[in-house]
């Protein structure tokens, strides 16, 4: 009998785990509401990477390919503050991550040797002049990561690729393929594990960072051609690639805690608001909501307006945590141009 009650358990286990190969939730976890009706905040930019709020409400905003860098007003009135200099856009590569601290606004751009982090002083709508913190991140036409997003622990956090060169994921003194974690002069942070940049490594090209009202950190990363994934990101974890790509059997790596087809993902930003994450899908033209348990471990995901607004990258959440900004990437020669593309659009998490 307990033979029995042992192998139906593990059914229901197995019947339990999420979208292409999730992790079964080990806590309850609240069924995902639909959100509100998108509402069009700005429209006719181009490639908008990357969105941070500043303190007054207003939002920064990357362009890709142009290397501008917008002030976007909550009604939805943009302004050029200016085109970052030393920005060289080549494929993937151009002006991406920002955050923002303070008075101090962080960007994330491929400059013509390298990837590099610059800091600015920002004064009403004038820039500083810049100041380098952390350069010599390897640069391709693929897989240049490019998130910035400071933490609760007051560090600012950034993603890199690995630039389609597997083996520098796997590399501890590369700044490829990894999460990096520093402090505002692009010093390692205290408490870094292996005392350098590094926090994690062994990723192939993350572009999400978000952290959970616990403070959990979340990262979602490209696949190659099988699994895109949503990984729990601990100091020094390895997450496997090349040696892994979604789930696997080495003790070694740390398993992901969700996977989707690339199909239907392709995921890039990455936020957290109303007790879900919300992931931005590029090829797969959609908004992932993702609902986690108070352990932070994830439900059923749940995809929102598929085919709607074509290729979602940027995703940020209001300062309040009250709405989602959302920028479409319809203009980056992979979409279809839709009328008043690129767009960033205002969600209701619920």
């Amino acid at each position: 009998m307990r033979k029995i009650w042992m192998i139906m358990l593990l059914a229901a286990l197995t019947a339990c785990s999420g979208a292409g190969g999730a992790a079964a939730p080990t806590a309850s976890v609240t069924a995902a509401p639909p959100p509100g009706e998108p509402a069009v905040v700005a429209r006719d930019l181009a490639v908008p990477w990357a969105i941070a709020f500043l303190p007054d409400g207003d939002a920064l905003v990357t362009e890709r390919d142009t290397a501008r860098l917008l002030r976007v007003s909550r009604t939805g009135q943009v302004k050029e503050l200016g085109t970052i200099d030393g920005v060289v856009p080549d494929g993937e590569g151009g002006l991406m991550g920002v955050a923002v601290k303070d008075e101090q606004v962080f960007v994330y751009y491929t400059a013509a040797s390298d990837n590099r982090i610059v800091r600015y002083r920002l004064s009403g709508d004038s820039l500083s002049e810049p100041r380098v913190i952390v350069q010599d991140i390897p640069k391709g036409v693929i897989h240049n990561g490019g998130r910035l997003a400071f933490g609760p622990d007051g560090h600012l956090y950034a993603s890199t690729g690995e630039t389609g060169d597997r083996r520098l994921s796997q590399q501890r003194d590369s700044l490829a393929g990894k999460i990096l974690r520093m402090t505002a002069d692009g010093a390692p942070a205290p408490g870094n594990p292996f005392g350098t940049l590094v926090y994690s490594l062994g990723h192939r090209n993350v572009q999400g960072l978000a952290w959970d009202g616990s403070g959990r950190l979340y990262a979602s990363e490209f696949g190659a051609s099988s699994f895109d994934e949503v990984n729990l990101i601990e100091p020094g974890g390895n997450y496997g690639w090349p040696d892994v790509e979604g789930r696997g059997d080495d003790p070694d790596f740390t398993n992901p805690i969700l996977t989707w087809d690339t199909s239907e993902a392709s995921p890039s930003g990455l936020a957290y608001a109303g007790g879900s994450l919300w992931m931005g899908a590029l090829q797969g033209e959609r908004l992932w909501q993702i609902p986690l348990a108070g352990d932070g471990s994830p439900g059923s995901p749940v995809a929102r307006f598929t085919g709607t607004y074509g290729r979602l990258r940027a995703v940020t959440a209001t300062p309040d945590g009250a709405a989602l900004w959302v920028g479409t990437s319809n203009k980056d020669g992979r979409g279809d141009e839709r009328d008043g593309d690129d767009k960033i659009l205002a969600v209701t998490p619920s």
